[in-house]
């Protein structure tokens, strides 16, 4: 039971790096710059995810620990990135 477990964690780590790679090249070639905030967005989202499926690989707690900082961190950023587009100043 437990190498399906690990073969899907594994099948699960590589689509969601794949889906990373896609929202980093629309984050690179976006049509704008609020497709390129979303993308950025979900490239945060899923790092996120990636570090968690790690953590769950190699069960050691400080990646969650990570992602638990990395959220918070993104969260930031992208409210400050999308004051920033709308009022061209950051504070």
């Amino acid at each position: 039971m437990e190498t399906i477990v690990t073969f899907t964690t594994w099948v699960v780590l590589a689509a969601h790096l794949l889906m990373a790679l896609v929202a980093a090249w629309r984050v690179w070639r976006g049509e704008n710059s609020i497709v390129r905030l979303t993308a950025l967005d979900l490239a945060g989202t899923l790092t996120l995810a990636v570090l968690v499926l790690i953590s769950i690989l190699e069960r050691n707690s400080i990646f969650v620990d990570t992602a638990i900082a990395l959220a918070a961190l993104s969260y930031l950023s992208t409210v400050a990135v999308a004051k920033f587009i709308s009022d061209q100043k950051v504070f």
